[in-house]
């Protein structure tokens, strides 16, 4: 098995790694924003598929029991959230996705149609005009599906990567250290 890569914070106190707005208890708070970003991108910098990490050295370690369970719960239950919230965003964006596509497929259609269905020649009326408008229409048509065609292509890339590591920092292992 390959050595986990480890992510290191270093905290005055363990309230500095959750939101301190957060009433939930404990287990179920929110990690601080800034946190949450450190955590993040420093996974992002691995490879997915290599073990990650974290190792968290307080100034102000606890006095009693080990807070090692308890802050690594806290941490798993905040990423596993994150991961069921980014994979709603996902479901949303396919919805808006294949709305827009059923949409702009019947725009397109009905463009294309009005299109074909001007004359080749309307007397008094120039050709060019009657080639502006024809174009127009495809391009406008066109333009409908720009929306889909990103979502289908490029939007639901970022959400499935930050899926991925949100999942992967829900099963993290954590170690926390008296910081000397």
């Amino acid at each position: 098995m390959a050595t986990a890569h480890r992510i290191q914070i270093h905290l005055s106190d363990i309230s500095q790694l959750f939101n301190s707005m957060d009433p939930s208890p404990f287990t179920e708070k929110d990690l601080d924003s800034d946190a949450e970003e450190f955590i993040v991108s420093w996974a992002q910098e691995y490879p997915h598929d290599e073990p990650l990490s974290l190792a968290i050295h307080l100034k102000n370690f606890p006095s009693g029991e080990n807070p090692r369970p308890t802050i690594e719960e806290a941490v798993h239950n905040y990423f596993s959230y994150r991961t069921k919230m980014t994979q709603l965003e996902f479901s949303r964006l396919m919805k808006q996705g294949r709305t827009s596509l059923i949409i702009g497929l019947f725009f397109l259609a009905g463009c294309l149609a009005a299109s074909e269905s001007l004359p080749a020649r309307v007397p008094g009326t120039p050709a060019t005009l009657l080639n502006f408008v024809r174009e127009g229409l495809s391009i406008a048509g066109w333009v409908a599906m720009w929306r889909p065609m990103e979502i289908y292509l490029y939007d639901w890339w970022p959400l499935r990567r930050r899926a991925r590591i949100f999942q992967k920092l829900s099963r993290i292992p954590v170690e926390v250290h008296r910081k000397e």
